[in-house]
């Protein structure tokens, strides 16, 4: 089975979860005997990331600009990797060389999924560009899928506001792999950020608005005097809020409270999760946050917005699920600090949920079925 597979970024640096879920899901089906191609643009792209993938066949393009990733390659070579795919697997929606790819898939009558990875309503910067990209090809490729991959059940809506018929998507859930040479160190963490023994608060992802880092600092502020000494650290790339955060956390004269470290991975990011009492995802918008399931990985909880599609996280107990509202997040995660033998608890279960359930090698098999099935009925 040859598979490419296809995403504006490889590297979570700049990429974020949907480079992530590429990757994963890549190594994953390599493991399982697939031949895969991984075409991408270079965007943050680093050695370290090109080690990891050094068993997959990688295709980095360079772009005409940073903001818009207009891609540097042509035409014919984009045929040519499609021509020799038995399925074509497309992450990530708003991407100029994804709708190049799909369109030379449906020229060529490869079948191709496209998974948008929570992507596919307007949001954030851009928004008439977004429209207009859907006005000229997003909506025709969408369509033309021949399956449109959901990473939750939240996710169902979205397709159908395009008009993706019910029978046409299909549930593949976000993974994670476990990394038995990799052992975190939680005090490790503490040592290198000079952070004392209180309970720690952690946020990783893109300080942007759909993260909702601002509204977390938001419900912070509303508590940390009940707090004692407990830190709220953010980790990850600065992208539209890093400065606007880092301004309020000063005004709110919070310096020796709030910590911003930038992105973190590998390693440093399993000594984060391991330090964290509590991992807070307060997105606005998201498909599954990941950084949720790594959390389950290990043992720590979570608290995450009704907007991430992963609510079986309080129905099992591994942690709690509230609106996006800072007053919201506020209260439930001063709750949650109260009870820290309730919260050991709750990141035990979380950990089962994640090893029964989340892990790509299980996943996998599903998408391996779907690309038999795809590669029948061509």
């Amino acid at each position: 089975m040859k598979v490419l597979h296809v995403s504006d970024a490889i590297d979570p640096s700049l990429g974020g979860g949907t480079a992530e879920r590429t990757f994963q899901l890549a190594l994953a089906l390599h493991r399982a005997g697939a031949d895969c191609t991984v075409l991408c643009t270079n965007l943050g792209l680093g050695e370290k990331r090109r080690a990891e993938l050094q068993s997959i066949e990688l295709i980095a393009v360079s772009t005409l600009m940073r903001r818009f990733l207009v891609p540097r390659i042509s035409w014919k070579r984009i045929n040519t990797l499609v021509a020799d795919a038995d399925v074509v697997h497309v992450t990530g929606h708003w991407s100029v060389l994804g709708a190049l790819v799909c369109l030379a898939a449906l020229r060529l009558g490869r079948p191709y999924v496209y998974c948008p990875a929570g992507s596919l309503r307007v949001f954030g910067r851009s928004a008439p560009l977004k429209r207009l990209y859907n006005w000229l090809v997003g909506k025709r490729i969408v369509l033309s899928a021949s399956r449109c991959l959901a990473v939750t059940a939240l996710e169902r809506e979205q397709f159908h506001e395009y008009g993706v018929a019910d029978s046409d998507i299909v549930l593949l859930a976000n993974g994670v792999h476990p990394d038995p040479d990799m052992v975190a160190d939680p005090q490790t963490f503490r040592d290198r950020y000079g952070l004392a023994d209180g309970p720690l608060i952690l946020f990783l992802g893109r300080l942007s608005p759909i993260k909702g880092p601002d509204l977390l600092l938001t419900a912070f502020e509303k508590i940390a005097s009940q707090l004692g000494s407990a830190h709220l650290v953010f980790a990850g790339p600065d992208a539209e809020l890093g400065e606007q955060l880092r301004a309020r956390v000063v005004a709110a004269g919070l310096s020796d409270r709030v910590l911003f470290t930038g992105f973190l991975a590998g390693q440093d990011k399993q000594c984060a999760l391991v330090a964290a009492d509590l991992l807070v995802v307060p997105s606005r918008q998201e498909a599954m946050s990941l950084v949720a399931l790594e959390a389950g990985l290990c043992g720590t909880p979570v608290l995450l917005t009704d907007q991430c599609g992963f609510d079986e996280v309080q129905n099992m107990g591994g942690g709690g699920v509230v609106s996006v509202d800072a007053d919201e997040l506020a209260k439930a995660m001063h709750a949650m600090l109260q009870d820290p033998q309730g919260l050991r608890a709750k990141g035990e279960r979380l950990r089962e949920l994640v090893l029964s359930r989340y892990t790509w090698d299980g996943l996998t098999q599903r998408a391996l079925a779907l690309y038999c099935d795809l590669k029948s009925e061509r």
